[in-house]
């Protein structure tokens, strides 16, 4: 050890006197600091978080491959090393003081990127700053040690140059220092995943974007500390005290030994792709981060309140202020202007019915049909639109969970994803019936994931609670017998109560699906939460409303599906033809729909509709009653269902709203604070208000004189990011 500390103590007294050293440890890194500032603009936002991650990977890099790499070599050269060849002491002790040496130069320049950051750019140090610091000098220890490697392995200066450089550019590029890995096709991406400065980049960002902790962490740690004890392990086994002494040009090969950690992590990654989805994770931090000052706007606040002219201020993903006529200029908001003149700002709209699991249509070749990429698109399509977010009232559990993780942490773009779940139902009711187009094989598996038909109490309690511990957002339970053609066991009431006592005890909401006055009866005693449809088959009594504003009920009448159901029945796709659903929908789904509502395939199952007893006017009458009852409500579409296609959903159910004699606000407001509430998300989205997430809609004119101003979409913001539309069908 003293020779070691000795050696140590040489090596820093000789640091210190190196010119060069000190210009590439800490002018060098300067220079890229503020250069990055002004090139990502380091004010905006927590961008200034990227340049930190940027120019501290750049040090590692530089220290390790040319610090140790170079010197190294030069040492031999100028017969530094002949001279402890002499002295009583192995090349451990020197190659572990080099090393070291390595590290401490390298600590400084990171204390002083992130107190310039701090003092030019307001970046807050990280709280974490331990494991920032740990997993730096991890970074710089391991790559000092591969260029202790190349130092061992060449044989001159001009040699270790050459070998340097397309290691060091690869690195540079295709690591993600310079360019975002998430900006490279998906091939290059998964030959990203075998660069070793990847993972630097992304534990790095992820520690300061994201307050990780090294544990979190681990695999990019322990191929970091294997790299460091395989390196030096090499690096003394080919040690050289003198440049006489040469190695064969197959010696190389032992730098793509020290590189076998990443390799094997990087085979790891090629195929769960973790890495990958934590990069565009990092990256949607980044863009959720940049301000924006949304200017001379019309602002639908969403409680009621209406700002004629004003402006909203988004920070950091949030709603940061609202302003009423005046308000400050972007510039000394260190915010980008977004001039709204003769616009609408509303908070994202919110679907509270869907069903991601069926596409609203249908296709020629169903062969072609991918489930997953479907539903995908769907949210993607959905935020296109402006909605954003929705709740899938009855879907496939294990997809939708998925689902909602894909979406919700942000890897990839769309609409935010809440789920009920199965539906609870009996045997034999109504959602049971569409295992029943399935191939046997496939049934017991849809059932499975579809629908809940407990024969007893005892049964829907534990069947509840399995739910629960997935983390479900809501329970569903059906109420219906049908109508003549469409007949359904209805549930024993016991049963669904049972269903409802147990989702109330573990503080989640139950939404029952009605389809007459007798089963929303029923519903509003067993104290659900929403009820979903109410009746288009006859008038709901007054009694029922006024019971369902005592107990806050919310109705969501879903008019739209009652409108389409009518519609296909009598062949009829004018649906179809709207501009936004044309622009989110696939071609071969608009046209197979087309063509399936004139096709003698769906003729008897047409005329079988054409009977069913629903009209959406009753509907609609049953909804002005309950808005003029005061019963809170709340737009779902029912979307998935024949012509009602995702995407636009909220926009054409407010104007059939409108249309019944709801006023504009009120129907503007069920889509927004409404259905908020009712998902229990209030506290952070549903209106504009300072702390909310910036989850916003800009429309082109005034939704509240002419509602159908709601399709002029011009700008979405999903938690703070501006949502670049047209390629959101582009994610990979």
């Amino acid at each position: 050890m003293k020779t070691f500390f000795a050696l140590l103590k040489i090596d820093l007294k000789l640091a210190r006197r190196n010119k060069a050293v000190l210009f590439f440890n800490y002018f060098f890194p300067l220079i890229f600091f503020f250069f990055f500032g002004q090139m990502f603009d380091a004010k905006q936002g927590n961008r200034v978080l990227q340049v930190v991650t940027m120019v501290t990977v750049l040090g590692i890099l530089g220290n390790g491959l040319y610090g140790a790499g170079m010197r190294a070599v030069q040492e031999r050269e100028e017969n530094v090393l002949r001279r402890y060849k002499v002295t009583p002491i192995t090349p451990v002790p020197l190659l572990l003081a080099s090393l070291v040496t390595g590290v401490i130069i390298y600590l400084p320049s990171v204390l002083m990127m992130l107190a310039l950051a701090k003092f030019v750019y307001g970046m807050q140090i990280p709280p974490n700053l331990a494991s920032l610091l740990i997993f730096m000098c991890l970074g710089a220890a391991a790559f000092r040690a591969l260029g202790l490697i190349i130092a061992a392995v060449v044989n001159s200066s001009q040699e270790s140059n050459i070998l340097i450089q397309p290691i060091y550019m690869a690195m540079l590029l295709l690591g993600g220092v310079t360019i975002p890995i998430t900006y490279f096709p998906n091939w290059l991406q998964s030959v990203t995943q075998f660069i070793p400065s990847t993972y630097l980049v992304t534990g790095v960002a992820g520690i300061l974007q994201r307050g990780e902790t090294l544990l979190q962490n681990w695999p990019s740690v322990l191929a970091l500390l294997v790299t460091t004890g395989v390196g030096i392990f090499i690096a003394t086994k080919l040690f050289r005290w003198e440049k006489e002494e040469k190695l064969c040009a197959s010696a190389k090969l032992w730098v793509l030994v020290v590189l076998l950690p990443f390799f094997i992590l990087g085979t790891f990654q090629s195929w769960s792709r973790q890495d990958l989805a934590k990069a565009k994770i990092l990256e949607r931090d980044l863009r959720r981060g940049r301000s924006w000052l949304i200017q001379n706007v019309r602002i639908f606040v969403g409680n009621g309140k209406v700002i004629e002219s004003g402006a909203v201020l988004v920070q950091k993903g949030r709603i940061a202020a609202v302003y009423d006529s005046s308000f400050p200029d972007a510039k000394s908001l260190n915010a980008e202007p977004v001039e709204a003149a003769g616009k609408t700002i509303l908070p994202g709209l919110i679907d509270v019915h869907v069903h991601l699991g069926s596409t609203g249509g249908f296709y020629d070749d169903w062969s072609k049909f991918d489930a997953k990429a479907a539903a995908e698109r769907e949210l993607e399509a959905y935020l296109y639109s402006g909605v954003t977010a929705v709740r899938s009232a009855g879907d496939a559990v294990d997809t939708m969970l998925q689902l909602r993780n894909l979406f919700g942490s942000g890897e990839k773009l769309g609409a935010e994803l809440f789920l009920c779940g199965p539906l609870f139902t009996a045997e034999g009711g109504h959602g049971t019936e569409y295992g029943k187009f399935l191939p046997e094989n496939l049934r017991g598996a849809f059932i499975a994931q579809f629908v809940r038909t407990p024969k007893t109490a005892d049964e829907a309690r534990q069947q509840v609670a399995a739910l629960a511990t997935q983390r479900v957002d809501a329970i569903k339970g059906v109420l219906e017998s049908g109508a003549a053609g469409y007949l359904f066991n209805r549930m024993d009431v016991t049963v669904l109560r049972a269903v409802v006592d147990e989702a109330h005890a573990r503080n989640l909401p139950v939404a029952i699906h009605t389809g007459n006055s007798r089963d929303v009866a029923d519903a509003v005693s067993l104290g659900a939460n929403s009820i979903e449809h109410g009746s288009c088959a006859d008038e709901i009594p007054d009694e029922l409303f006024v019971a369902m504003k005592a107990k806050g009920i919310a109705l969501d009448p879903t008019l739209s599906v009652a409108e389409a159901f009518t519609e296909f029945a009598h062949g009829q796709t004018a649906l179809l033809h709207r501009s936004l659903v044309q622009q989110v929908t696939t071609k071969e789904l608009i046209t197979g729909t087309e063509h399936a509502a004139t096709s003698e395939k769906t003729a008897a199952m047409r005329e079988r509709m054409s009977h069913y007893p629903m009209s959406a006017e009753q509907g609609a009458r049953n909804l002005t009653k309950a808005w003029r009852a005061g019963v809170n409500i709340v737009t779902g579409s029912d979307a998935g269902n024949f012509l009602v296609l995702h995407g636009p959903t909220v926009q054409h159910e407010i104007e059939l709203w409108v249309a019944a004699g709801v006023p504009a606000e009120v129907s503007l407001q069920a889509a927004t604070a409404n259905a908020a509430k009712l998902l229990r998300a209030d506290d952070r989205i549903g209106t504009i208000e300072k702390g909310k997430e910036a989850s916003l809609l800009v429309v082109d004119g005034n939704p509240l004189q002419d509602v159908r101003a709601l399709s002029a979409v011009s700008i979405v913001f999903m938690k703070g990011e501006r949502v670049a539309r047209d390629d959101l069908f582009e994610q990979k």
